[in-house]
């Protein structure tokens, strides 16, 4: 794993190895072991390498025989020794054993289709001499991160926001529209960030720059989910093959590798995969209570035979990290549980380089409990339309909290106004109190439900469990679950692979029924079936948990005192009403209502704010 940064000039200016050297030693937690770098008119290419693959032979940038591709690479590329083979069978000369060689190849050979082809996690950019073009591209689902400024001057890029800051040129300004979309998904949609002039290449797209400013994005592969009717049982042994397979894959490298382990179902069928294969070690955190996950991790680990390590996080922890996890975030994401997820890797990191983990199977097979809402508002949903606009009109004249009313609500309100996603922390009607800009400015920008509409627009012919995964796909995975999932390890230079996320598995995944998925009067139905006889019996009809962060007891305590202090000095009065923030935790403390997401997302985007733009000697937080 490894971080890349660079830039075009479109003067034909050569930029200078001292900006490109700033660029890549911000980010030298992702590639401590070595750097590297190219200039030439127009063009810097930067970057910082940990050792995973080849480790003395793959130092980047890299190039083919006559010099004329160029690359630098973040990710790992699992099916290259397949390719290399079709490679040399067609007359291709390699010099190292990387993964990284077989792209340059690849694109030698097929050009622009070689993104199509790889099967792995990848975010790079390729500089070919000839047509004086930088080629760039992200992997499939969003799993490796690809950041980049566009103006008429230059084309800057990154694995991390932060070497673009380093760059000439670039002002740190907040992206309103960016922070209207964050209020409610907790963090900021692609392409935008919470940055005015940065945007992230979207998962499964390539971008073309040319020399004279021309910029072109293509998106190579879409993830649309497409039901097939097949046996039951069928189905379930495809599932167990192709899961082995994606584990062996991700499983090649030449340094230690080990694997997260929950009280869930995705991480113990990592780690039973894992064990099948090598002698494994696995890592859990969690917090003192009722929902302790390292107790369950630990009897999963005892029962599967890993060597495993675990540890508790204080409170006292889990605040004092705040400062550096949001600096390594880039952007604010208001996951509590990124927080848990940079102490388990830092756990990890004590003994391995590599993780393999869990994230995606949700997203696959059917795993929050929110899909199965389509099913229990289907008596209503089913009604003539009159008669739904009749108990709409009866439901909101009934009080606040009156038994039925919000079940009545939802039933009759469209699925494409009820779901965006996993999280809706603020409505429009709470962003406007919230809002120092008003509610003028909220018909101006593009909205969470404007930019949900673009999914919900190509899933017209799909049933709405099967649409709201597809929202969550584009939308959720790589906007929360990945980002935090790239950010967190890497702060500790580890590697994180995710075998659920593999092109192939995703190709016998995205034809499973509904009724396979969410059968049972369970989630993820079909994977538990799949698991049965591989992992821990005890595990596979455990409910969903996710990374139980007691936030909610946090701030009614103490916390929520210094949490207010830390926002009113996050400098983010131009923005944010500070008395409505003020007035949600006084009612939180008093027990009127639960809004620890809500302080929490204010709360991280002060911490953000306090860090990436306020002056140095402003600033109310140390950053790193």
């Amino acid at each position: 794993m490894c971080g890349i940064a660079g830039l075009m000039r479109f003067d034909g200016q050569e930029p200078s190895r001292e900006s490109l050297k700033r660029m890549t030693d911000v980010i030298a937690h992702r590639g401590p072991d070595d750097s590297g770098f190219l200039t030439e008119g127009g063009i810097g290419l930067g970057f910082r390498r940990l050792s995973i693959i080849d480790l003395r032979e793959g130092h980047q940038p890299l190039c083919n025989e006559d010099e004329s591709v160029w690359i630098i690479f973040n990710g790992e590329i699992y099916n290259y020794k397949e390719l290399r083979a079709t490679l040399e069978a067609r007359g291709h000369v390699f010099r190292t054993h990387s993964d990284t060689e077989t792209i340059v190849h690849l694109y030698e050979e097929y050009g622009e289709e070689c993104v199509k082809m790889l099967r792995g996690m990848f975010g790079f950019v390729i500089w070919d001499r000839n047509k004086r073009m930088l080629f760039g591209a992200r992997d499939h689902f969003g799993i490796k991160p690809f950041y980049y400024h566009y103006s008429s001057e230059q084309f800057v890029f990154g694995s991390e926001i932060k070497s673009l800051l380093e760059a000439e040129g670039i002002e740190r300004q907040v992206n309103t529209d960016g922070l209207m979309n964050y209020l409610t998904f907790q963090y900021v949609p692609e392409p935008d960030t919470m940055f005015a002039g940065i945007q992230k290449l979207r998962p499964a797209h390539y971008i073309k720059v040319t020399a004279d400013g021309k910029m072109t994005q293509v998106r190579y592969w879409d993830p649309m989910l497409e039901p097939e009717n097949r046996e039951f049982d069928d189905y379930v042994e495809e599932i167990r093959a192709k899961l082995m397979d994606s584990v062996s894959h991700h499983l090649v490298s030449d340094v230690e590798r080990g694997c997260f382990l929950s009280s869930g179902i995705d991480s113990t069928a990592m780690a039973a995969h894992m064990s099948r294969i090598e002698p494994i070690r696995t890592f859990s955190v969690g917090f003192e209570g009722a929902n302790n996950e390292t107790i369950i991790a630990r009897e999963s680990a005892n029962a599967m035979g890993t060597q495993h390590y675990d540890r508790i996080i204080s409170q006292k922890d889990y605040f004092d990290s705040l400062p550096k996890a949001i600096w390594h975030q880039d952007e604010p994401v208001a996951d509590p549980s990124a927080i848990a997820l940079y102490h388990l890797a830092q756990l990890a990191r004590e003994h391995v380089t590599v993780v393999l983990s869990g994230e995606g199977a949700d997203e696959l097979f059917g795993g929050y409990r929110i899909y199965r809402e389509p099913l229990s508002l289907k008596p209503i949903e089913t009604m003539p339309a009159p008669l739904k606009r009749l108990l709409r009109k009866m439901a909101l004249a009934l009080p606040g909290g009156a038994p039925g009313r919000n079940y009545i609500l939802r039933g009759t309100t469209p699925l494409t106004e009820r779901f965006i996603g996993n999280a809706k922390i603020f409505s429009e009607d709470l962003k406007a109190d919230v809002l120092k800009t008003g509610a003028e400015k909220l018909g101006t920008y593009k909205n969470p439900y404007q930019i949900a509409a673009e999914y919900y627009e190509k899933t017209r012919h799909l049933d709405p469990v099967t649409r709201m995964q597809y929202i969550d796909m584009n939308l959720w995975l790589p906007g929360d679950i990945l980002m935090k999932a790239d950010k967190m390890t890497m702060a500790h230079s580890l590697e994180l692979r995710v075998p659920f996320l593999d092109k192939d598995l995703y190709e016998l995944t995205r034809k499973i029924p509904v009724d396979y998925r969410l059968g049972g009067g369970t989630t993820k139905y079909i994977f538990r079936k799949a698991m049965e006889g591989i992992i821990p019996s005890f595990i596979l009809d455990r409910p969903k948990l996710g990374f139980p962060v007691p936030m909610r007891d946090w701030l009614r305590g103490p916390q929520g005192k210094t949490v207010l202090e830390q926002i009113e000095a996050g400098g983010i009065g131009d923005y944010i009403n500070l008395s409505t923030v003020e007035s949600m935790l006084a009612k939180h403390q008093s027990g009127q209502g639960d809004y620890a997401r809500r302080l929490w997302v204010i709360y991280v985007f002060a911490l953000w704010h306090s860090t990436y733009m306020l002056p140095e000697s402003s600033r109310a937080f140390a950053a790193v």
